[in-house]
């Protein structure tokens, strides 16, 4: 008998969880990364009776992260691996039982916990946009309400850093010289801690780079590891020469040589072309030279000229030195002779925007057998939630995002005829659209509790990435002020939000 479509894609996540994430999750406590306030109000609906109503929460964010114009979407399968595993221990309970909160009659409720709800998301790696929901959890509120910090933390932060990584892999495009120069993440020592660090890691290689220097990231998600040698080694030898050639000699089909440590025309670019000479005689290569200071662009054009009259015209530079997307393009309007970049505290911290300010809020609950949407009100107008169960539509002609269009999930709509759109806040802003495809992005990820969504490698991620990136306009993915996307509302939505603000009033 055939297996049903459901478990053959819980099989097939549950091998790639097994792969690429277990390192890193095995034996981490789940159940008690939360804040506290979901606890109190999780106790605060068991005891009125109301913790088995079902809700809707959507997870989105209000604002692009770098003055950027998009986000890329990342961390989802962190947060399928936190579902299959949150359960509370005997000693997690032992611990919120000192802490004299909450009733025994909760406390045992919390220890048969687990996640029966559903879950609706973008795929890792969508190019997403203020507003619209990444995730929709629809479940108990017992459930659903315990589950928002953690889930907020594993995306709000991978999706900050594939984000930055994409900004940085794109300006390293943008040297005509190079245009397919790769991006390295090295940002292990400089991350806040080894959780931001591993999962950084993986959020750089979604966003685009093709490696890391980060052992236990590499092992844990499959990424390509890189890496040579400090300035350490160099200093540790009687010369410079005599440690180049110990490297070589040790690892003769991967050299790539650190040239800053003393002087880098006078010695370090000298000392690497004997090097390389040497190996070229062994039929082997100097792969590359390292520069990690100094003026890079010039020491990269004076590095090629020296490189190539020595015969040496395969040999590559690698540039580090608190890189940022702002350098590396400055570098590549100098014409640098870069071929590689290493990134490391300004990609994996995001260091000029170090969050995201994703939110998880209430939008529907079940009374009497029928979802009733509510709203969130504010003094600030871009706060007001979007009422409703809701899913989100992108809309496209010849190839080619025109919108993304927030609906009720009910709502059905047909690309040949006419569509009018409404800006969430602003209401004279409005778009009428004909002739459109349609893509719908929330996908069913886990129903009743079961896995039915197979996930993808960090390959097809990134794959995902780049063919998203060709439905949108240069305008929209420039780095300084970029062009709005639109995001709007259907108009079924827009009158539901308006009737539920007009009550609130009244």
């Amino acid at each position: 008998m055939k297996e049903p479509s459901s478990l053959v894609a819980r099989k097939a996540t549950e091998r790639i969880l097994e792969i690429s994430g277990l390192p890193v999750y095995r034996n981490r406590p789940t159940e008690l990364l939360t804040d506290l306030y979901q606890l109190t109000m999780m106790y605060g609906h068991f005891r009125a009776g109301r913790h088995e109503q079902r809700v809707v929460f959507d997870m989105f964010y209000r604002k692009n992260p770098c003055g950027n114009g998009y986000v890329v979407a990342a961390g989802l399968e962190q947060v399928v691996w936190y579902l299959q595993h949150v359960q509370f221990s005997l000693e997690d309970l032992d611990y919120l039982r000192s802490l004299g909160l909450f009733g025994e009659d909760f406390l045992q409720a919390l220890h048969h916990f687990h996640f029966s709800g559903d879950l609706y998301a973008v795929p890792e790696g969508t190019i997403v946009f203020p507003g619209e929901p990444l995730l929709r959890f629809e479940g108990p509120m017992f459930e659903v309400q315990l589950i928002e910090s953690a889930v907020l933390s594993f995306v709000n932060h991978q999706s900050l850093i594939a984000t930055k990584a994409q900004r940085i892999v794109d300006a390293a495009k943008s040297n005509p010289k190079s245009p397919e120069a790769p991006v390295i993440e090295m940002g292990l020592r400089r991350a806040q801690n080894v959780d931001a660090a591993v999962f950084g890691a993986r959020a750089a290689f979604i966003g685009g780079c093709t490696s890391t220097s980060n052992v236990l990231a590499g092992q844990s998600f499959g990424i390509p590891v890189s890496g040579t040698q400090g300035h350490s080694w160099i200093q540790s030898f009687p010369s410079e020469l005599e440690a180049f050639r110990a490297y070589a000699d040790t690892f003769p089909d991967h050299t790539v040589l650190l040239v800053d440590t003393y002087d880098v025309l006078n010695s370090g670019i000298q000392n690497a072309i004997v090097v390389g000479r040497e190996l070229k005689e062994k039929g082997k290569k100097l792969h590359a030279i390292r520069i990690d200071s100094g003026d890079l662009a010039y020491l990269s054009k004076r590095a090629r000229k020296m490189l190539d009259a020595a015969g040496l015209t395969d040999c590559g530079i690698v540039a580090s030195s608190d890189l940022d997307e702002w350098t590396i393009r400055e570098l590549a309007l100098q014409g640098a002779e870069i071929t590689s970049y290493g990134v490391g505290t300004s990609l994996i911290t995001s260091y000029d925007c170090p969050a995201l300010g994703g939110v998880y809020k209430l939008v529907a609950h079940e009374v009497e057998g029928r979802w009733t949407p509510c709203i969130k009100i504010s003094e600030n107008p871009e706060k007001v939630t979007n009422p409703g169960k809701k899913k989100v539509l992108r809309l496209s002609k010849e190839g080619k995002a025109v919108a993304d269009l927030i609906a009720l999930d009910e709502e059905e709509f047909d690309g040949s005829k006419q569509l009018t759109v409404f800006h969430p806040v602003h209401t004279y802003k409005r778009k009428t659209i004909v002739d459109f495809q349609i893509e719908n992005l929330l996908q069913p990820i886990v129903r009743a509790g079961e896995l039915v969504y197979v996930l993808p490698d960090l390959r097809e991620i990134r794959t995902h990435v780049e063919r998203g990136l060709q439905q949108f306009s240069s305008e929209t993915l420039r780095h300084v002020n970029p062009h709005e996307y639109h995001v709007d509302l259907s108009k079924k939505l827009w009158d539901l939000k308006q009737d539920l603000l007009s009550e609130v009033r009244a």
